[in-house]
């Protein structure tokens, strides 16, 4: 009986390695020659997010898509501004978070930056987008990314996710995930 439950707590410990694991040839069970040879010639999960991913130095991709407000944004090349695109979903919890920094961020440097919201709308409801929207007071540009298309230029793979562009149209930051406002903050009056 004591032979079955050391057993169990083994294989137990050895399915939460895998799962933890995710197959990638970074995890900690790879380091000890686990995982199949499929999965070690299989690039990890953020290796293909990184692979194609436009990067700080590097010129942002061009797009344009229609916003709440019934115009169409476009971005792409020189700016009168330093550009912060926030992708979203009403949904996300962390984009919550920092909805009400956005909105002050938005306020406190108006003459020097632009900020858009890009809903990521083939994973919302516009309806709860709207509703978002509202809640969270945004006077920012709420752009629609209906097919995900954007996302998919920026290799969007956490909500939010946001990028700092300067004027010149160049990267300068990806920020996957909430960070502290003040930091958030120092990063725009880097480069304003």
């Amino acid at each position: 009986m004591k032979r079955n439950r050391w057993v169990l707590a083994a294989l137990l410990m050895l399915l939460a390695i895998a799962l933890l694991d995710r197959g990638g040839q970074e995890g900690w069970f790879a380091s000890f020659g686990g995982g199949s040879k499929a999965s070690q010639d299989e690039p990890s999960i953020s290796a293909m997010a990184a692979e194609g991913a436009p990067k700080p130095g590097t010129a942002a991709p061009a797009f344009s898509l229609p916003a709440l407000d019934g115009k169409t944004y476009e971005v792409g090349g020189k700016r009168d501004k330093v550009l912060l695109l926030n992708f979203w979903a009403s949904w996300c919890d962390p984009c919550k978070e920092e909805a009400p920094e956005l909105k002050a961020l938005a306020e406190k440097y108006k003459d020097t930056l632009d900020i858009y919201a890009v809903n990521v709308t083939l994973y919302d409801k516009l309806d709860e987008a709207k509703a978002f929207v509202k809640e969270y007071g945004y006077t920012f540009p709420v752009l629609l990314d209906e097919k995900e298309e954007v996302y998919r230029m920026f290799n969007g793979i956490a909500f939010p996710t946001n990028v700092l562009i300067d004027e010149q149209g160049v990267i300068r930051d990806v920020i996957v995930g909430v960070i502290p406002p003040e930091e958030l903050e120092a990063k725009i009056k880097n480069l304003i």
